[in-house]
């Protein structure tokens, strides 16, 4: 009976994976720009309406298109959890929030061992509901409180660390480690809670991580040691930022730059890099100006995906 179930299964399973080889752009789809309404970060989709960032304030887009301001705070990711709550990661603060539905804010992590955060940078969530959220420092390093445990042999403290967490509960945070992750910025988690991604984003650095990684999850949702897979590398370009995954794996990836900076070339343009779940790049859409920062889909199907970029905001008609 078992090799008859597999043959059963094997069209299905070669349906699937050809079609996550192939582009989810509608075909002679245009690419809409909505303009500068100030969407920098953060895009997340509820009830017909858009919530992004810029830098400032959490804005909210509604089905008129119009904007108006949310929240007064300096945010950067965002997503709703399982309750319909928005979650933020107030860089600025140095803190992850929910937005209860009657306002009131609830500090979801603020500090590790009494530490405070660098810079909370970008969350998703897994099927249980927890948040994990990334931890990086981008421009100065002053103010930095998360070191290594251990002493360098001149008596100082290591390097400080830009970090992958899990909040478990208000207030109970976990350190997940994901080795060979040098400056950990976009995040996702796969709908199965099996993979770990991470956009390894040190393109402040010459020779920094640019690459996309995978890690596989144990049951308890840590990271399996030595399951590091660089998905993607784009080398000397500006790296990978925001993401997600559709029902095919597919992996929508915000990354590149139109122009030469310190540290970065224009190898790779700025826009949305549409992924196979091994890597393949299947298709690309272009934004403008710098920089391509996030995505997230919706729209009253959820086949619409918007991208955010230099302050602009961009959609596109996914299959």
């Amino acid at each position: 009976m078992r090799p008859f179930v597999f043959l059963r299964l094997l069209p299905v399973l070669l349906l699937v994976s050809c079609s996550s080889l192939r582009s989810p752009i509608v075909d002679a789809a245009l690419v809409k720009n909505h303009g500068a309404i100030g969407a920098t970060e953060g895009p997340a989709w509820k009830d017909g309406c858009l919530y992004f960032t810029d830098g400032k304030h959490i804005h909210r887009m509604g089905p008129d298109g119009k904007t108006s301001v949310f929240r007064h705070n300096a945010s950067n990711g965002l997503l709703f959890d399982q309750e319909g709550r928005l979650v933020a990661c107030e860089s600025g603060l140095r803190r992850v929030t929910r937005t209860e539905k009657d306002g009131r804010i609830t500090v979801l992590a603020e500090r590790y061992r009494g530490k405070r955060f660098n810079t909370p940078n970008d969350l998703c969530m897994d099927s249980k509901g927890r948040v994990y959220f990334t931890d990086p420092r981008y421009g100065s390093r002053q103010g930095m409180e998360i070191y290594a445990s251990s002493k360098l042999e001149d008596g100082s403290w290591g390097k400080p660390i830009e970090g992958v967490y899990r909040i478990d509960a208000p207030g109970q945070v976990t350190r997940i480690r994901c080795d060979g992750a040098e400056r950990p910025n976009g995040i996702l988690i796969s709908p199965d809670d099996r993979f770990l991604y991470i956009a390894d984003n040190n393109n402040n650095t010459h020779g920094g991580s640019r690459k996309l990684l995978r890690y596989a999850l144990d049951a308890n949702g840590d990271v399996k040691r030595g399951t590091r897979k660089v998905i993607f590398d784009w080398k000397e370009g500006r790296g990978p930022d925001g993401m997600k995954m559709d029902a095919q794996g597919r992996l929508y990836v915000a990354a590149g730059t139109n122009q030469v900076t310190a540290f970065e070339t224009t190898r790779f343009k700025a826009g949305c890099y549409i992924l196979s779940p091994s890597g393949r790049l299947i298709d690309f859409i272009a934004t403008s100006p710098d920089e391509c920062c996030n995505c997230a889909f919706g729209g009253a199907d959820g086949k619409t995906l918007f991208i955010t970029s230099g302050g602009h905001l961009w959609s596109v008609p996914v299959k």
